[in-house]
């Protein structure tokens, strides 16, 4: 059994004094601190009185964050951002290892990716720690926090002493939704492990600050509990997904049997609607599975299909009722989930591509990405489209005048089914 360590706080919690904000100073230091994982744990810390160094290769978006700038959105994160800027808790660095040197705890946000034959990476993982290993004292604490491959650990363990390099190693893996981290950080459990016991206990004492609970596992049992998180998430969609493709193939409205079997039956009450299951984890997560099991993770392949083929089929199934090839084709929505900025992995580019085939042309809209010259305004995209697909269910989408256009609607987001 893992153990389980509720943390006490007491009532009157002693600060850090404040200190000058000196890179030499740092009590922590964040690998990739401007990104979605590492800048609300920078932002939290700091909150509690700890200076945090942001070491981050895209200097664009620390100088923005200099500036007060969130670079993508995080609820509650700017009030926190404000205050940290003002109390000189941060400073940053995206260009200098040297600035490392003799921080006490350095938290690294960089995971393993899948390559193009959909196994795990290591190469990003060396190419992050090549820099650093000059730098790397006996003393230090480095926290993988970012999914990692089952044994990235241990061997990350063995690579640095390979070369030289003793610091005490931890995975401590994040498990917050994206845009609601800062809130989360207080409130979830967090997995710690160590590839020694003075590691591990070195990483709860520091996550006590912040989660109310903390379960001790093995470095690859806490590798596998991230993972297992993600890939039943999944299938979960994927389940969901491919009952509503049944459904509408058959003529029948998915939302419609979905509300009767769930009717005061408890037992049903996890099963989701259907949808767009993507961006930068789910998918990428589960096919480390998959590798990992030399591709016997068969329901985590199945999922993929699935939740993969789910654009395809919307437009296979709007071919069969339209004549595409003269229609303009409006998508309302590009990140890859709702009420979030990131488009990293979204089903809605996999729809216009497969859409590009077919229709005379695809419009696309969204209320908060940033950086596609393709995004063209929302009443340009209703006013010009003969065909509408809500592709992601935003709020700011909920009452919106569609001027009698028909739309798409697989996510059931404005109550009206969700048949095609």
């Amino acid at each position: 059994m893992p153990t389980i360590q509720p943390v006490t706080r007491p009532g009157s919690r002693q600060r850090r004094p404040q200190r000058a904000a000196s890179r030499r100073h740092a009590d922590v230091c964040i690998v990739g601190g401007a990104g979605h994982v590492g800048l609300p744990l920078a932002l939290v810390l700091a909150s509690q009185g700890q200076q945090v160094l942001l070491y981050d290769v895209n200097g664009r978006a620390l100088n923005g964050i200099k500036r007060g700038t969130m670079p993508f959105l995080e609820h509650g994160a700017g009030p926190l951002l404000k205050d940290a800027l003002a109390k000189k808790r941060l400073s940053f660095s995206s260009t200098n290892p040297d600035d490392l040197a003799g921080v006490p705890i350095i938290i690294v946000t960089i995971g393993t990716p899948i390559d193009e034959f959909l196994n795990p990476a290591l190469k990003s993982m060396i190419r992050a720690f090549e820099p650093l290993l000059p730098r790397l004292s006996d003393h230090q604490l480095v926290i993988l926090r970012s999914t990692v491959y089952p044994g990235t650990t241990d061997w990350l363990h063995r690579y640095l002493r390979s070369h030289g390099k003793r610091p005490q190693l931890a995975f401590c893996p994040e498990r917050i939704v994206q845009g609601y981290a800062i809130q989360e950080l207080r409130q979830l459990p967090q997995i710690v492990s160590g590839t020694t016991q003075d590691a591990e206990d070195r990483a709860a004492e520091f996550f006590s600050q912040l989660a109310p609970l903390i379960v001790r596992l093995r470095p690859m049992e806490a590798e596998f509990a991230k993972l297992f998180c993600n890939a039943y998430r999944y299938i979960q969609f994927a389940v969901a997904n491919e009952f509503y493709m049944i459904a509408n193939s058959a003529g029948l409205d998915y939302y419609r049997i979905l509300a009767g079997l769930k009717a005061n039956y408890s037992r049903m009450r996890d099963l989701p609607g259907a949808g767009f299951a993507a961006g930068p984890c789910l998918f990428k997560d589960t096919m480390q599975l998959t590798g990992f099991s030399n591709n016997q993770f068969q329901l985590g392949s199945m999922a993929m299909w699935i939740n993969e083929g789910l654009p395809l089929y919307v437009v296979q199934q709007l071919a069969k009722q339209y004549g595409l090839s003269t229609m303009t084709v409006g998508l309302l929505g590009m990140a890859f989930k709702a009420n979030s900025d990131d488009p990293r992995a979204s089903l809605s580019y996999k729809l216009k591509k497969a859409l590009l085939f077919h229709a005379k042309r695809v419009l696309t809209t969204s209320p908060f990405v940033q950086g596609d010259p393709d995004i063209v305004p929302l009443d340009d995209v209703i006013s010009k489209s003969d065909l509408l697909i809500l592709c992601v269910p935003h709020d700011a989408y909920r009452n919106l005048d569609t001027k009698g256009k028909p739309v798409v609607d697989v996510w059931n987001f404005f109550g009206k089914g969700g048949k095609i």
